[in-house]
């Protein structure tokens, strides 16, 4: 699926909530003070009516929270944490207007039978969507408990407050009580029915304060279960017999071999062929032993050539911006620059490849598996196995990593095919050379630009032709009065699965855009920095380059074989700034990154130390696409199996790395999980150039790459 269709499934998706049946909704839930709401945008603004007493009554609703009779609180959503740290933010959310402990917030995720439902975890979208709405019910929870106390305190509403915990008589801290005796023997269910007062960030205690990941120390202690942790009574591991090249349709099988490995069983349902044995080894031997006959589909192109390919058969386009009259732009210039950028296919690497363990019992499908989907993954089992929605639960577990691949399903699908046909308990985990053919890679892609510049430096033209990448963040921000960007796609135009990869398409764009920028101002011999500056159109964005800027210390002189990058960019509603150091060995063509600072403009920053985090993390991935990852192939012959091949960003060529923040915290939250990773490649790519001279469009900038695009 491509990144344009991911965003519409989530936003098409996101404003219909679950319909619960109000009667067994209540039923299912114990007694405390539960608040229902919609993660759909602000939801909470457009005045929903109160709900009837009527005992059938639907409501619409995809997250809840819940205040128990201990004193504890619930946060029910059908989001997932893969290392993002949702798990801490929202529950700082939650716990700021809701006057509690973050250590007393327990977040219940993704669970199919506990949460409501939700269409997935991805796009940066969580924070923003999730988080307001949890404030607000959060607070309206807080105004339910001051009521209840008014009543067993004989105190006026207005004299009370909640902190910590407990309501108190304002200026008698000796009048008090707690929220679990407030909420025993009872249970109040409200939705929110209007805009509740929600904290100024004068008044925050918890938000905008650095918290560790909540579920830190059960993962540095193992304590944390992954999808191929679980371990059920009379389990068997399932190895899947793949064809060499992606497509290829099983035509015979040959599993004479299989009499040689005791215990083994052959599964076959069309062209899923696997093994299952009790020891995980044995299946995958057994599983080798098995000879299949494949038809394999034509090559239509491989790792050099795939350019051309999209260029020559791509020709139909959608127009995404246009303004003013090319025509007018280029006789207003002084000179016309123009450009291709290439950037090719990338694997996710997780750590974690994919995984699911799953049983039946009886005519019920329950599995663990490791899915940024779980609703999703649910209604495909069901569909795929003809099975009532109810029947299927996904069960809660934490993923290692998903960079949008675990969006997709299959093996899930593929391990609950094996549990019904064997009756079995099976665990299914792909091994790395199955990960890098099945996990759908990172499109590839052609860009071409074309910019006019006056004397003056002002932009008078930009045309932007996007084969394959999407156009997630090409919204211009630069002021070139005649502009046209378009987007060229067919949906078979790759030789195996892509989809969604971490700021899906805007890597590639980015790259592309910050590239030509570069390129633009070095032909009329101006700073790349005073360019952006005097083109720039968002005041936003140049208080974040500015920002940059001053933290890296940009008007410090650079060293011999040395060089400056910046590349500007926007995803999920935060503007991100990066300028990088590398030096480069004119000899070899070696890349050295020496420093990176990473500005973004994201609103409120929850978390700081959460933010950090993922802003070093998404640097980090960021340089692995920029001068190590790519995946060679001829059609669906994928050479690239292993991390003999795929090297990544190591500790040891990771460089010095600054994240900074603009002060917005009185403004809503925006995306983290993604923005820093899509200015990297553009980056460095700039700073290549400003260190030897040489212009390298395309990624990753390998040595070889950079000595043939060095100036003679």
């Amino acid at each position: 699926m491509e990144a344009d269709k991911i965003n519409q499934l989530y936003f098409s998706d996101v404003n219909q909530p679950i319909r619960y049946d109000r009667r067994k909704f209540l039923k299912q839930l114990g007694k405390g003070i539960i608040v229902i709401f919609s993660l759909s945008e602000l939801s909470f603004l457009q005045g929903w009516s109160q709900p009837t007493n009527a005992q059938n009554q639907e409501i619409d609703f995809n997250a809840y929270l819940r205040v128990k009779e201990d004193g504890r609180v619930d946060c029910y959503t059908g989001k997932i944490e893969m290392g993002q740290g949702i798990i801490t933010s929202l529950a700082q959310a939650l716990a700021e207007e809701l006057e509690v402990s973050i250590d007393q917030v327990d977040m219940v995720m993704g669970d199919t039978k506990l949460c409501p439902y939700d269409a997935g975890t991805w796009g940066s979208l969580t924070t923003r969507f999730a988080d307001p709405v949890i404030r607000a019910a959060a607070a309206e929870a807080r105004e339910i408990l001051i009521e209840i106390a008014s009543e067993k305190l004989k105190e006026p509403i207005e004299n009370l407050e909640a902190v910590n915990g407990r309501v108190f008589v304002k200026g008698n801290a000796s009048k008090k009580i707690d929220y679990a005796e407030l909420t025993k023997g009872k249970k109040i269910v409200r939705r929110l029915t209007k805009k509740p007062e929600i904290k100024k960030a004068k008044d925050f205690k918890i938000v905008g304060k650095s918290f560790i990941s909540t579920d830190a120390l059960a993962k540095v202690t193992g304590r944390a279960k992954y999808s191929a942790d679980i371990k059920l009574p009379g389990m068997v591991y399932a190895s899947v017999v793949r064809p060499l090249i992606f497509g290829s349709k099983k035509i015979t099988v040959d599993a004479t071999a299989l009499r040689n490995f005791n215990g083994a069983q052959l599964i076959e349902d069309g062209d899923l062929v696997a093994v299952i044995h009790s020891e995980s080894e044995v299946a995958y031997k057994a599983a080798q032993s098995i000879k299949i006959t494949w038809e394999a589909p034509e090559s239509k192109a491989d790792t050099e050539t795939i350019f051309k390919y999209f260029e020559d058969t791509i020709t139909e386009s959608t127009v995404f911006e246009n303004n003013g009259d090319l025509e007018i732009g280029k006789q207003n210039s002084e000179k016309i620059v123009q450009f291709d950028y290439h950037d090719g296919y990338k694997a996710h690497a997780a750590i974690e490849t994919h995984c699911a363990t799953c049983y039946f019992e009886n005519d019920k499908l329950t599995i663990w598996a490791s899915t940024q989907t779980p609703f999703g993954t649910q209604k495909e089992l069901a569909e795929t196995l003809n099975m009532p929605l109810e029947n299927v639960h996904v069960k809660q577990i934490f993923l290692g990593g998903g960079f949008g691949g675990k969006i997709y399903n299959l093996q899930a699908v593929e391990a609950a095919k094996i549990a019904k046909i064997s009756r079995k308990p099976v665990q299914l985990v792909w091994t790395r050379r199955e990960e890098f053919m099945y996990d759908r890679f990172r499109p590839a892609a052609l860009v071409k630009v074309t910019s006019g510049v006056d004397n003056n430096g002002k932009l008078n033209l930009w045309e932007f032709d996007i084969y394959c990448a999407g156009t997630r963040g090409t919204k211009l921000f630069y002021n070139a009065p005649n502009n046209l960007t378009r987007f060229f796609n067919k949906s078979d135009a790759h030789p195996f699965g892509t989809g969604a990869w971490r700021a899906p398409g805007n890597n590639t764009t980015t790259f592309a855009r910050e590239s030509h920028i570069d390129a633009t101002a070095h032909a009329i011999g101006q700073n790349p920095l005073e360019f952006r500056l005097n083109n720039l159109k968002d005041e936003n964005m140049i208080a974040t380059l500015k920002l940059a800027a001053d933290t890296f210390g940009y008007d410090i002189p650079k060293k011999e074989g040395h060089g400056y990058g910046i590349a500007l960019g926007e995803d999920a509603g935060t503007l991100v700034a990066i300028i990088s150091e590398v030096r480069v060995d004119k000899s070899t063509g070696e890349v050295h990154p020496i420093k990176i600072v990473c500005a973004q403009d994201m609103g409120q920053v929850v978390n700081p130390h959460g933010a950090t985090v993922q802003t070093e993390g998404g640097i980090t991935m960021g340089l692995g696409y920029a001068l190590y990852e790519e995946i060679e192939f001829d059609g669906g012959l994928v050479k690239t199996r292993s991390f003999n091949n795929y090297p990544f960003t190591t500790f040891s060529k990771t460089p010095k790395i600054a994240c900074v923040f603009m002060d917005k915290m009185n403004s809503a939250p925006q995306g983290g999980g993604e923005p820093a990773i899509i200015c990297v490649g553009g980056s460095i790519a700039n700073a290549v150039f400003d260190a030897c001279g040489a212009r390298v469009n395309r990624m990753p900038i390998t040595p070889q790459r950079v000595i043939a695009a060095m100036p003679l």
